[in-house]
């Protein structure tokens, strides 16, 4: 669910300061905040963004904007499914 057109989308404000005077480069700039949306300004430019555990490195383009930072640094990593039919695809690999 989206914000509301009178609050306006959310921004970090540290994390707007921090773009606010530099031009997007190959520095990753880390951030925690997840939950900022992504604007116009910030295209170029890459961050680290952190998933509980690291930082995860997303180099925001024009097609991410509206989208939250959170929405490209997933929290959870897929190991695989378990159960028979799992077993019997290990065993066709090798």
């Amino acid at each position: 669910m989206s914000r509301s057109l009178k609050k306006g989308p959310y921004l970090d404000e540290k994390l707007m300061k921090k773009i606010k005077g530099i031009k997007p480069s190959d520095s990753i700039i880390k951030t925690w905040a997840r939950a900022s949306t992504i604007t116009p300004e910030m295209i170029g430019f890459t961050f680290g963004v952190h998933n509980g555990k690291d930082h995860i490195s997303v180099k925001v383009t024009e097609d991410m904007v509206g989208h939250k930072l959170g929405e490209f640094s997933p929290t959870t990593k897929f190991i695989r499914h378990g159960g028979k039919q799992q077993k019997q695809m290990d065993k066709g690999k090798k």
